[in-house]
C-alpha cells in the first residue's frame, strides 16, 4: 500500500492534536509531513511538498480552506474538509463527492474517509474534483451546480439540469439522463433524495426521484405515471400525488 503524505490544515490546537494522534495510532499508511494554521501557511507548505492528501478545516484564522484551494497551484492532492459544524458549503462540497467530517472527528468516519482516499490515490480524477468543488461553491443558483457521480468507469460530473430521473436499484442509483445516457452509481436513492433537495427534485416514489422540469406530462390513468421529456415512464405512489400536482401547479 502506498503512504499517503498528508498535510493537516487547523487553526485550533486540540482538533488538530487529535486528528494527528488519530493518524498516528490508527492509519500506518500515514505519513504526516507538515501543519498549517493560516491560509497563508497552508498554501506556502501545500504548493512546496506536494502531499497526497489534505485535511482542510473551513474556517481559519485568515480566511477559509476555499481560499487555500484557489490559490494553490497544483489540485493534485486529495481532499477531506473538517469543520465543527454544517457549514453553509456543506452542499457544494458533497455535489463534488469530496469528503468531509464535522468535529469533534469520530475515529470510525476519518478511517473511511482515508480508506476511500486510498481506493481513489491512482486516480486522475482528484484535479477535477476539486475544480468542481471551486465552481460549485461559487455559484448561487443549485440548479447550474454539477454533481460528481462515481461510476465503475470513473468520476463523471453531470449538471443537475442534465438529470431526467433517478431510480432505486438495489443500493445503487440508476441516473437517466436528458441526453439518454443512463450513469449506475454505487451510492442509494435516498442519499441523492438528501443532496437535490434544494432543487427542483421530487421523490413520487420508492423508486424514484424526478426532476420536475423535466416532466412531460402526467397519465391519471392506469394508476397515474408521468411521463418524461425523454419519453421514459415513472411510476407515482398515490400518497405523493397531492404533493405532485401541487408542485407542478395543476
Amino acid at each position: 500500500m502506498k503512504t499517503l503524505q498528508v498535510i493537516i490544515v487547523e487553526d485550533e490546537f486540540h482538533s488538530r492534536e487529535t486528528l494527528k494522534a488519530f493518524l498516528t495510532e490508527y492509519c500506518p499508511q500515514v505519513e504526516l509531513v507538515e501543519t498549517a494554521s493560516n491560509v497563508e501557511e497552508a498554501i506556502e507548505k501545500i504548493s512546496s511538498l506536494r502531499p497526497n492528501l489534505v485535511f482542510m478545516d473551513i474556517e481559519l484564522q485568515t480566511g477559509t480552506g476555499f481560499d487555500v484551494i484557489q490559490q494553490v497551484k497544483h489540485l493534485d492532492f486529495h481532499l477531506i474538509f473538517t469543520t465543527a459544524f454544517e457549514h453553509y458549503a456543506i452542499k457544494a462540497i458533497k455535489y463534488s463527492s469530496i469528503d468531509y467530517l464535522l468535529k469533534p472527528i469520530d475515529l470510525d468516519e476519518l478511517l473511511a474517509a482515508v480508506q476511500k482516499v486510498n481506493a481513489l490515490i491512482a486516480s486522475e480524477s482528484r484535479q477535477h474534483m476539486l475544480e468542481n468543488l471551486l465552481t460549485n461553491f461559487q455559484i448561487s443558483n443549485p440548479e447550474n451546480r454539477r454533481i460528481c457521480l462515481s461510476t465503475a468507469e470513473g468520476m463523471e460530473f453531470i449538471p443537475a439540469n442534465h438529470i431526467s430521473f433517478c431510480e432505486a436499484n438495489g443500493s445503487y442509483t440508476d441516473f437517466h439522463l436528458t441526453d439518454n445516457r443512463k450513469l449506475v452509481v454505487s451510492k442509494n436513492l435516498k442519499e441523492y433524495e438528501t443532496l437535490l433537495a434544494d432543487m427542483n427534485f421530487m421523490r413520487v416514489h420508492n423508486s424514484f426521484l424526478i426532476n420536475l422540469d423535466e416532466v412531460k406530462k402526467f397519465i391519471k390513468s392506469e394508476g397515474g405515471y408521468i411521463v418524461m421529456n425523454n419519453d421514459k415512464q415513472v411510476s407515482i405512489s398515490n400518497s405523493k400525488r397531492e404533493e405532485f400536482m401541487k408542485r407542478m401547479g395543476i
